[in-house]
C-alpha cells in the first residue's frame, strides 16, 4: 500500500492527467508527471513537470528514482517505456493490458478469445486483405486504423469494394480492421476500477451521443433495462479481469438492434464519459484511481444525483471568451475546464455537468447551459 506523502508518476499531461494530478494531490500524494509539452495540462498543476519524450531514458530512469508508481492517463504511451520503468518500480495499469488497447486487432481479438461480443471484424494488414474482409464483413462497413485512432479520427465509412480500396489508400496501407456498421439502438459505457487485490467498483452506466466522432454528452443513468446494466457491468468486470487489470477502466459499448451488447473499445485509463463522476458520485474517476494504483481501499461510487456532461470544445471560442456566468445562471451546473491556452475547433476544452432530477432533465439543462456560452 503506498500511502499519501509519497511520489505518484504519471506519463501523460493532458486533461485527464491534470485532473488525476488534482485528486492526488488533495490527497496528500506529490505527483511527478512526464510529457513533452512544456504548456501540459497536467504539468500546470503537479509537483513536478519533466519535458521529455515518453521513451526518453533519463526521464524514465527520473521517474524510477522518483515514485512509488507510475500509471498512464492515455493509452498511446510506448508500451515499451511502460516494460521498462516495470523493471522498477510498479507500474498499473500493466503494460500488458495498456498494449491490447494500443491496437484495435489486439483488442477486438482479445475481447473475442474471452468469449465476450464485439461487432465482426477482419483485420488487414496488406492490400492483398482488402477483399476478403469485404467477403466477410460485405456492407455498410467501418475501415479504422489499427493504432492511434481517437475521437472519430482514422475511421472510413464504406458500401463497395472500390471505396475500401481507396479508403485503403487514404490511410497510406497503415494495418486497418474491417468492422461491421451496426443499426444502434444507442451507446453506453461503464468506467470501473480494479484494486490491486481484484476488488471491482463500477460506477453507473453512462448513455453517450458523438458528433463529428467525438463524445459530446454523456446523461447518467443510461435509458436501459436492469438486465442491460447489470450485462454491462458483469461484461466490463469480466473484461478488467482478463486483462488482470489495475487502475480505471473506460469500457465503450453498441447497444444494437434488439438489445444486443457489444464491446466497441476500451479505454486503459480514466475515460470523458465518467467525468460526470466528479460531482455526481461520492467517488470521482480520479480519485478511484489514485486509490487504485495505490493499494488503498476503492470509494464507493454511489449516484448522489441524476446528472449530464457536455463536452466544450474550442469551437465556442470562435466568437471570444465563452459566456461564463450566463451559463452558470443555473445553479446545479458545473464547470470543469482544462487550463489549455488555445482553443482549436474539436480541441477538448473543458466540460459541464448539470445535475437534475431525471437525466433527461440533466442533459436538457446542460446542454441549454452550453448553448448560452455563445456571445
Amino acid at each position: 500500500m503506498i500511502l499519501p506523502g509519497a511520489t505518484l508518476g504519471l506519463l501523460g499531461g493532458g486533461q485527464l492527467g491534470r485532473m488525476f494530478t488534482l485528486a492526488a494531490r488533495t490527497m496528500g500524494y506529490r505527483v511527478l508527471v512526464l510529457d513533452p509539452d512544456p504548456e501540459s495540462p497536467a504539468g500546470a498543476v503537479a509537483d513536478r513537470h519533466i519535458h521529455a519524450a515518453y521513451d526518453d531514458p533519463k526521464a524514465l530512469a527520473v521517474l524510477a528514482q522518483s515514485c512509488a508508481v507510475v500509471t498512464t492517463e492515455f493509452e498511446n504511451v510506448p508500451a515499451k517505456a511502460l516494460a521498462t520503468l516495470e523493471k522498477s518500480l510498479p507500474v498499473r495499469p500493466r503494460p500488458g493490458a495498456v498494449a491490447v488497447a494500443q491496437n484495435r486487432i489486439d483488442e477486438k481479438s482479445f475481447v473475442r478469445d474471452h468469449g465476450l461480443h464485439t461487432a465482426k471484424f477482419h483485420p488487414i494488414r496488406r492490400t492483398q486483405d482488402l477483399e476478403p474482409a469485404f467477403a466477410a464483413i460485405g456492407a455498410p462497413a467501418l475501415l479504422k486504423t489499427s493504432r492511434l485512432g481517437y475521437d472519430g479520427k482514422g475511421q472510413a465509412t464504406v458500401d463497395s469494394l472500390p471505396e475500401l480500396i481507396a479508403a485503403f489508400q487514404v490511410f497510406k496501407g497503415v494495418e486497418c480492421i474491417l468492422e461491421e456498421r451496426l443499426t444502434l439502438e444507442r451507446e453506453v459505457s461503464v468506467v470501473l476500477a480494479r484494486g490491486v487485490d481484484g476488488a471491482v467498483a463500477a460506477f453507473p452506466v453512462g448513455e453517450n451521443v458523438h458528433a463529428r466522432g467525438i463524445l459530446d454528452t454523456t446523461a447518467v443513468p443510461a435509458r436501459i433495462s436492469p438486465a442491460l446494466t447489470k450485462e454491462a457491468h458483469a461484461v466490463a468486470t469480466a473484461l478488467a479481469k482478463a486483462l488482470d487489470y489495475v487502475g480505471v477502466l473506460g469500457v465503450e459499448f453498441f447497444v444494437a438492434a434488439g438489445g444486443r451488447l457489444l464491446i466497441n473499445e476500451i479505454a486503459p485509463r480514466p475515460h470523458n464519459s465518467g467525468h460526470y463522476t466528479l460531482d455526481g458520485c461520492v467517488t470521482s474517476q480520479f480519485e478511484q484511481q489514485v486509490r487504485a494504483v495505490t493499494g488503498l481501499p476503492l470509494g464507493a461510487v454511489d449516484l448522489k444525483s441524476p446528472i449530464a456532461m457536455v463536452n466544450l470544445l474550442g469551437d465556442l471560442w470562435q466568437g471570444g471568451e465563452p459566456h461564463w456566468a450566463a451559463a452558470l445562471q443555473n445553479p446545479r451546473i458545473k464547470l470543469h475546464l482544462y487550463g489549455k491556452k488555445e482553443p482549436r475547433p474539436g480541441r477538448k476544452m473543458g466540460h459541464l455537468n448539470a445535475l437534475a432530477e431525471s437525466p433527461e432533465a440533466a442533459l436538457r439543462a446542460a446542454v441549454e447551459a452550453r448553448a448560452r456560452l455563445r456571445r
